[in-house]
């Protein structure tokens, strides 16, 4: 496989194909719809000096997500791609319905059956990307820029953590829960203690934060406080033991289930639904903490949050300093079309489509 650095006229230097590690099958096809397939031996025996324009659009307000991985993609798997003509915007472009992102020119056979594989690039980096970045816009919804963390790991297949996590970064998140989903862009992993190693102390919660503090000492201390459905009681017993050493507390309360605190404290029930990590019980967390001098300690709330969520909890002024979000983030819900508009330079294209030139759009120079 020859290796190929990309250059933007000089300007940025993108992620290569040494970058992505791609499946050797692209090139025979494999993931290709055989319609595709077939049409590219009909053009090598019918039309052999076709040149062809295809352009890639999409239809929502969205962030731009996978320019850099198709590049490296045509590179890797298209015949003779020096000859190819490429115009692309860049990932982290916020894009416009019906906007042409990115166009290839060149024989038809010596690229078009990527273009399915190259749709789903974008279409899956971009959703993600666009995800991120509208949780992190509610996340400033009260004027103060809030950390995200993703945490999509479990909620997809794994192969796909460093392609998620790079498109995630591309949307502004700011932490990620895997190595794998920093790979593309040299950050390591970020987490603290999961459910489990409480299990293992039997449940407690400040046994299990002094053994990760003793094993990680270097560590950001963040104590998981929701394993026995009690989150004030036990980030207190966690802040008395730590002082100032415990930076914070991660509230992941199932919405199945009442915190204890609205057992001791009935009166408050009644006008909102009290399951879950909700606003009423993360200001008890921050007034039980704060009346105790443990002021320092931030609070971080996960659990099925997405952008409106974040949003609503913002506009109360929930006393959140960090979210943690996950499935949301990974919905694939923008879909890009890939289409041919010019036929050796002139307009030919299905009807309702035709050639929409960006000046936006910048070549690509490939360097062998």
């Amino acid at each position: 496989m020859k290796e190929i650095s990309l250059k933007l006229q000089g300007k940025i230097k993108r992620l290569t194909n040494k970058t992505f590690k791609f499946d050797e099958r692209v090139g025979e096809g494999w993931f290709s719809a055989v319609y595709f397939l077939k049409t590219k031996k009909i053009a090598e025996r019918h039309k052999p000096d076709n040149i062809v324009t295809m352009q890639f659009f999409q239809k929502e307000h969205a962030v731009l997500c996978g320019t850099d991985e198709v590049i490296a993609l045509i590179n890797t798997f298209a015949t003779n791609p020096e000859e190819l003509e490429i115009y692309s915007l860049k990932d982290g472009d916020k894009i416009q319905p019906f906007e042409t992102v990115f166009t290839i020119k060149g024989p038809y056979q010596s690229f078009g059956f990527l273009e399915g594989v190259i749709d789903g690039i974008f279409a899956r980096r971009t959703s993600v990307a666009t995800n991120v970045y509208e949780v992190v816009k509610a996340a400033k919804t009260s004027g103060i820029e809030k950390p995200i963390i993703f945490m999509g790991d479990r909620d997809d297949h794994f192969t796909q953590q460093a392609g998620d996590g790079y498109a995630a970064y591309i949307g502004g998140s700011q932490a990620q829960a895997t190595h794998a989903m920093n790979e593309w862009w040299g950050k390591q992993g970020m987490g603290t203690m999961p459910h489990a190693l409480i299990q293992l102390f039997e449940g407690d919660v400040v046994e299990a934060t002094r053994a990760y503090y003793e094993t990680f000492p270097e560590d950001d201390l963040l104590a998981l406080v929701d394993y026995n459905n009690d989150v004030i009681t036990d980030s207190l017993k966690v802040a008395k033991a730590f002082g100032n050493k415990l930076k914070g507390v991660r509230v992941d309360t199932s919405k199945n289930l009442i915190d204890e605190y609205f057992t001791r404290n009935p009166e408050v029930l009644g006008t909102f639904d009290p399951r879950g990590v909700n606003p009423t019980l993360l200001f008890a967390l921050r007034e039980a903490l704060d009346k105790e001098g443990y002021q320092h300690v931030k609070i971080v709330a996960s659990g099925g949050f997405d952008a409106k969520r974040i949003k609503q909890y913002e506009e109360m002024k929930a006393p959140v300093d960090m979210y943690g979000v996950g499935s949301s983030l990974l919905k694939i819900h923008i879909g890009f079309t890939g289409d041919n508009v010019l036929l050796n330079g002139k307009p030919q294209a299905k009807t309702g489509r035709k050639y929409r030139p960006n000046p936006r759009l910048e070549k690509i120079e490939l360097q062998a």
